[in-house]
């Protein structure tokens, strides 16, 4: 899974200076407003500053001609920072880096699942939870197409407010090399809503915005679940925000990193060089023995 919390940072800039309390408050019509309101959403002004965002919710089926089933919960975490960086031709920009976590918990209990049993297949197979690291984005002051960045979401009243369609459709590093020829190809969807205060996302003497966030997705069936090429999607539906610190989640999942993903505590080093993970990334490392998975 990449999410949609670094791509929001596809034209930003860092300016930093804006965290006194006498400091001017952002200008959204401006492009160096809009860039700095981009970065307080994504993280925080302050170069290194840890951020994290967590999300949960639930997941299910959908197959031709049959009722949708509620398969499992879900449950995810993202934790980042962000550092100003310059380049010759984009101008000044940031970095973030970020490693985010996605949990399957039984449906009816909420414990994490350890083994689930296909409903279709009567098969017990091993879960494979999602654990990204790194998923990291560069943003400079200057858009892809050559233009300053503008505020990427709308002002409802005293709000603000951004929705993001992300499609999919990309090689599966799990399939042959003639996936054009005969299928294969990754194919997924991502939905992003994110809302806060308009008063507080422009707010000067403020490093960071608070943020509520909706994440959305439906894509082919999760490679663990073995279902064997049957035709049919999965979507999971979460709602979640920014917390105040890492230690304002949930003891589940606190723990959860604690005891199987102890680097989750801190985003990754600053200039992080590493290429991005995904989930089905993360699985062919798994199944090809270059990463082990915890013992639960």
């Amino acid at each position: 899974m990449k999410t949609i919390l670094t791509l929001l940072a596809g034209s930003a800039i860092a300016f930093t200076g804006c965290t006194s309390a006498n400091a001017q408050d952002l200008d959204l019509d401006t492009a160096e407003g809009a860039l700095n309101a981009m970065r307080k959403v994504q993280c925080s002004l302050v170069d290194n500053e840890p951020i994290t965002y967590y999300w949960h919710g639930d997941a299910f089926s959908r197959r031709m001609g049959e009722r949708d089933k509620m398969l499992f919960k879900v449950e995810g975490m993202n934790v980042r920072s962000c550092s100003t960086i310059n380049d010759e031709k984009m101008g000044m920009g940031y970095h973030l880096v970020s490693r985010e976590i996605l949990l399957y918990r039984d449906a009816d209990s909420g414990k994490i699942l350890k083994t689930w049993e296909n409903p279709w297949t009567s098969e017990e197979v091993e879960v494979m939870h999602v654990a990204n690291d790194p998923v990291n984005h560069k943003s400079y002051v200057t858009g892809r197409d050559g233009k300053p960045t503008t505020f990427a979401g709308d002002i409802l009243g005293d709000k603000w407010q951004m929705n993001f369609t992300i499609p999919l459709f990309y090689p599966n590093p799990l399939a042959s090399d003639y996936q054009k020829q005969i299928g294969g190809t990754y194919h997924a969807t991502e939905m992003f809503n994110f809302l806060g205060d308009l008063e507080d996302l422009k707010d000067g003497s403020k490093n960071t915005a608070a943020v509520q966030v909706g994440w959305a997705r439906m894509s082919d069936w999760l490679p663990w679940m073995n279902m064997q090429g049957r035709e049919g999607i999965i979507y999971m539906h979460t709602a979640g925000r920014k917390v105040d610190s890492w230690d304002d989640m949930p003891d589940s999942m606190k723990d959860e990193i604690n005891k199987n993903y102890p680097e989750y505590v801190a985003p990754p080093p600053e200039g992080d060089p590493r290429p991005n993970m995904t989930s089905w990334k993360y699985y062919k490392q798994v199944k090809d023995g270059s990463v082990k998975l915890p013992k639960r």
